[in-house]
């Protein structure tokens, strides 16, 4: 007669109840939790063995229920400009993508929360592959760590933006669990919550939910009336119709010195003219916020160009004569599909 064993826990999958469960279970005091956590996420250990304040009795006991199952190595695309693209396999064999962006002294992670996206917005890669799974709490979070794994010894992550594949919101219980994990200065990872940027499409009616968690909040626009919207992104504007959006960013609770960042994709004779800037303008009145151009960054088969630069200047200089600040995103890693709206599965 075979022997079946019970599977180990995965140490990387348990929050901190969770954990505070095993750690029960094992019949220790409480403040391993801590311990065992911060080794997860402040030290980033791979192995068991490597917790050096259990002894070796604990490890031997911790080692007979768990394991740490991080994500494999990754692959990884280097752009010319310096970004990296990480082709991440998760353990059901799917496949996710992360980016590292550095820029002068600050070094950005584009974090991905789904396997592809619920979503249907024609300018996004991502968008074409249609919706695999959401991705749990720490698949999103062991992103960070596996960057964090490969950077100098001298390197840091500055920041996090919730903008790779996915749709944070669509996905809002596991992306809560993972910004505690990420935040927390205890156990967690420590990211302070002022350097970490959770964006939506529109779920207009969760947008509380990202002041609750105290991150900041960047809105995709994309588009200057009810119309255009219902073109370039015909799910989230027939569920969150663009009134209903700005209505609830209106009422946003922001914090002092806090701003909404408005994200707009910049595409060439769609979105792009001088009324369609002045429009934009007028949306937007009333509410502390930038704005960010982002002009449209192709992939295979897409029917979209980019704007000229012309065309880039002239709704900057509009907008900015409304007394807005806006900037203009520069692409990074295009030449490896690593910009804004090129992660998917053409790599």
């Amino acid at each position: 007669m075979s022997i079946v064993t019970a599977p180990l826990t995965n140490l990387v999958a348990l929050n901190f109840e969770n954990m505070a469960s095993l750690v029960a279970r094992l019949g220790w005091p409480a403040y391993r939790t801590t311990q065992i956590l911060q080794w997860i996420y402040q030290h980033g250990v791979h192995d068991i063995d490597q917790m050096s304040n259990l002894s070796l009795i604990d490890r031997e006991a911790l080692r007979s229920l768990a394991d740490i199952g991080r994500l494999q190595s990754p692959h990884i695309l280097k752009s010319v400009d310096g970004t990296q693209k990480f082709l991440l396999s998760l353990e059901d064999g799917l496949t996710i993508e992360s980016v590292l962006i550095p820029e002068g002294r600050r070094l950005t992670q584009c974090v991905s929360t789904q396997v592809g996206c619920t979503l249907d917005c024609g300018f996004c890669l991502t968008g074409h592959m249609g919706l695999t799974r959401n991705l749990k709490a720490h698949e999103i979070v062991d992103q960070v760590l596996t960057a964090r794994d490969v950077l100098e010894p001298d390197g840091r992550i500055t920041s996090l933006v919730f903008m790779g594949m996915g749709e944070p919101l669509a996905n809002l219980d596991e992306v809560s669990d993972a910004v505690i994990r990420l935040t927390n200065a205890d156990w967690g990872m420590g990211f302070p919550k002022k350097r970490l940027t959770i964006s939506t499409a529109g779920f207009s009616q969760r947008l509380h939910a990202i002041a609750d968690l105290g991150v900041n909040l960047a809105v995709s626009l994309n588009a200057s009336t009810a119309e255009q919207r219902d073109r370039l992104m015909p799910t989230m504007n027939r569920l969150h119709p663009l009134p209903e959006l700005l209505a609830a960013c209106r009422a946003y609770p922001l914090p002092p010195h806090r701003r909404l960042t408005f994200e707009y994709v910049l595409l060439g004779g769609e979105n792009d003219s001088p009324q369609d800037a002045k429009r934009v303008g007028q949306l937007l009145q009333g509410i502390r916020c930038k704005i960010n151009l982002l002009p449209f960054n192709a992939f295979p088969n897409s029917p979209f160009r980019r704007p000229t630069e012309t065309a880039i200047t002239a709704f900057q200089t509009i907008l900015r004569q409304k007394g807005y600040d806006v900037f203009v995103r520069k692409s990074r890693g295009p030449d490896v599909f690593g910009a804004c709206g090129q992660l998917g599965n053409v790599s």
